[in-house]
């Protein structure tokens, strides 16, 4: 029954209110500052239609609730466009894939376009000359419109890498180049002491040398002071695809590191990416993952898909860790 005022006595979400009689439920939750439209209604515990709310009056002594849809925040910011700097080259993609392994030079190409890379990591050869009309790879993958990053594959001294980084200059002008020198055929790891070694014979001829090293960051930091334009720790030996097996090294390198820091070898799936990446790390070579997968095409757009996302998840930064639960809606408010 209304007040001798010409009010009434109501309830909403738990508060006393004396709003006028004959007030309907849409011209209430206008007085409250909100939009019909975009609430729900419970009187008496009966759901209000949201077609009704504007014709049902509320009467003295209607318990209300009014609720909506919350979220966890409201401080939506844009993405930047995001690049990285290798030796004053810069770049989009943080992605670099190689050249072996495919079936042809024709699906390592589509591979390529498919992963969005803009470096290719190239092997010096010797040239065919029994059969001097054999396709080639730059038939199939423009060196102008694609970076090629020649490497020492296969090299187990300084010695070997240095005159194979020689006569890949020679052959295309290049003086960014992936130094790496294995220690044995086995493991396929690095030999460290060549390795240091042929960083500085290289950085004293006028190469920009990527170096492939252990994930250990002290010799991480002994090539950088050597003139290394960028380290490249591998995550699990060289087409193993086990993925990173030390995250805690890899993220101590990512921190003392004063050049680029790229996850090489060992990468197995698009998660083994994006865990590069969440680390903080610049980027990820690959060949095996993408060359040896059942759908290399398929599988190189995961990996550029794998990187960005992981890319993005670092620079957002991601929640704390804790060692209980915690309620991702807000307890108040609850009806």
């Amino acid at each position: 029954m209304p007040h001798s005022d010409g009010t009434v006595t109501i309830t909403v979400n738990g508060e006393h209110r004396r709003v006028a009689a004959g007030l309907s439920i849409a011209a209430l939750a206008e007085q409250l500052g909100l939009v019909p439209e975009k609430v729900a209604v419970e009187r008496n515990l009966e759901v209000v239609p949201r077609s009704t709310l504007a014709q049902v009056t509320v009467e003295d002594g209607d318990e209300l609730e009014i609720v909506h849809f919350v979220g966890g925040g409201d401080h939506a910011g844009t993405v930047d466009a995001d690049t990285w700097t290798v030796a004053g080259r810069t770049f989009r993609s943080r992605l670099i894939v190689g050249t072996g392994k495919y079936k042809d030079f024709a699906q390592n190409a589509a591979a390529l376009e498919a992963s969005g890379a803009e470096i290719v990591t190239v092997a010096v050869r010797r040239v065919n000359v029994s059969d001097p009309n054999a396709p080639m790879l730059t038939d199939f993958i423009d060196p102008t419109r694609v970076t090629y990053l020649p490497n020492t594959a296969g090299c187990f001294t300084a010695d070997e890498a240095v005159r194979t980084l020689r006569l890949a200059r020679e052959a295309g002008g290049w003086n960014l180049v992936k130094l790496e020198v294995l220690g044995e055929a086995r493991t396929l790891y690095p030999d460290m002491r060549e390795t240091l070694k042929a960083t500085e014979t290289l950085v004293r001829e006028g190469f920009e040398p990527m170096v492939y090293c252990v994930d250990d960051p002290i010799a991480a930091k002994q090539l950088e002071e050597a003139g290394a334009v960028a380290i490249m720790p591998l995550g699990a030996p060289i087409g193993s695809g086990l993925g990173i097996q030390n995250r805690v090294t890899i993220r101590l390198i990512v921190e003392g590191a004063g050049v680029p820091v790229l996850v090489d070898a060992g990468v197995g799936q698009a998660s083994d990416a994006a865990v590069a990446m969440e680390l903080g790390c610049d980027g990820v070579l690959m060949n095996t993952a993408i060359a040896e997968a059942k759908n290399p095409v398929m599988m190189a757009a995961a990996m550029k898909a794998a990187v960005e996302a992981g890319r993005l998840s670092y620079r957002a930064g991601r929640m704390g860790k804790r060692r209980y639960a915690d309620p991702s809606s807000p307890l108040s408010g609850l009806i």
